[in-house]
């Protein structure tokens, strides 16, 4: 009952609109000024690094993000008055072990998978180590990203998803449109300039995947590990003169870029593999109710749980 958490907060349509219209005009206006630039944002991007440096840069790109985080849970508790234990899940508590096994999980495959990558086509990949300069990457990177990926997720998978949820009264409703839009969030990425449109499918592949994991687990902690492990461990491992996140990493990929098949194969094998491990281990059962069934009313969900006060 994951969606049903947002009657614990006091309702009102304006309440769960004010914030994402308010991020996606923000998107749209940025998405609009990169079309219609005559400036190459790559080479923009890479002048204000040799500017700056990449630190300070990756600073600046987390920074609103970051604020953003801040401004959701700060929304959440002083505007609907709900708690952040029922934004994150509907279990009484946060379950820590759970972010942390999603986090390990995916940050070791993200691993295994570029190290055998960079083994296979050594020719693709520069070794980038730098002791000096990595370690202030890595000090900003834990204390940012996880911030920034966790900014994503209330916003998209629990302010909306709750929001549109009890609006609408259905689930799979609010699980394609967050999805939806948190694919094209990413719209004025370098990494679709370079690619192409056809990038976007990766994207909103994977907010699939973070709906479904938020709405089979009942909760969000599956998804804010997955989602700090592939943003943290990726500005860590591997950098591109090309990609959003340009640091000074492990690795860094030379290769030229191209849009093929292979950006399928996260969308239509790696998360379909880890669903099923993440359901072996917590026991998922009637997905067809958990992703299509009927979200319940204020009053049924007020006599499920016993006639609790539901602002919290």
């Amino acid at each position: 009952m994951y969606i049903e958490q947002g009657y614990k907060g006091e309702l009102g349509l304006w309440k769960y609109l004010f914030l994402p219209i308010g991020f996606i005009g923000f998107m749209i206006y940025n998405y609009v000024l990169t079309i219609n630039s005559d400036i190459d944002v790559e080479d923009a991007m890479q002048q204000i690094i040799d500017q700056f440096g990449s630190n300070l840069v990756l600073i600046i790109l987390l920074a609103p993000l970051v604020a953003g985080f801040f401004v959701v849970l700060g929304w959440t508790w002083l505007i609907h008055r709900q708690s952040i234990t029922s934004l994150t899940t509907s279990r009484k508590k946060v379950d820590w072990k759970r972010i942390l096994f999603a986090f390990g999980l995916w940050g070791g495959i993200t691993i295994l998978m570029t190290g055998a990558d960079i083994y296979l086509s050594p020719e693709d990949y520069q070794l980038n180590f730098d002791l000096a300069k990595f370690i202030p990457l890595a000090i900003i990177a834990i204390l940012l990203i996880p911030l920034q990926t966790s900014f994503e997720e209330y916003l998209f998978r629990a302010h909306m998803m709750q929001g549109l949820g009890i609006w609408t009264k259905t689930k799979w409703i609010p699980l394609v449109v967050t999805s939806t839009l948190f694919g094209l969030m990413h719209i004025a990425n370098p990494e679709v300039e370079k690619l192409g449109h056809g990038i976007l499918v990766y994207y909103i592949g994977t907010g699939f995947f973070l709906g479904i994991l938020t709405l089979m687990d009942e909760g969000l902690e599956l998804a804010l590990g997955f989602h700090a492990a592939n943003n943290l461990i990726g500005a860590l491992l591997l950098t591109a003169d090309w990609t959003a996140f340009q640091t000074n990493s492990i690795y860094k990929d030379v290769s030229e870029p191209t849009l093929g098949f292979d950006v399928l194969i996260p969308v239509l094998v790696v998360y379909p593999i880890l669903l099923l491990i993440f359901s072996k281990k917590y026991g998922w059962k009637n997905w067809k109710g958990k992703l299509f069934g009927r979200v319940m009313t204020k009053e049924e969900f007020l006599a499920e749980n016993d006639g609790e006060t539901l602002v919290a």
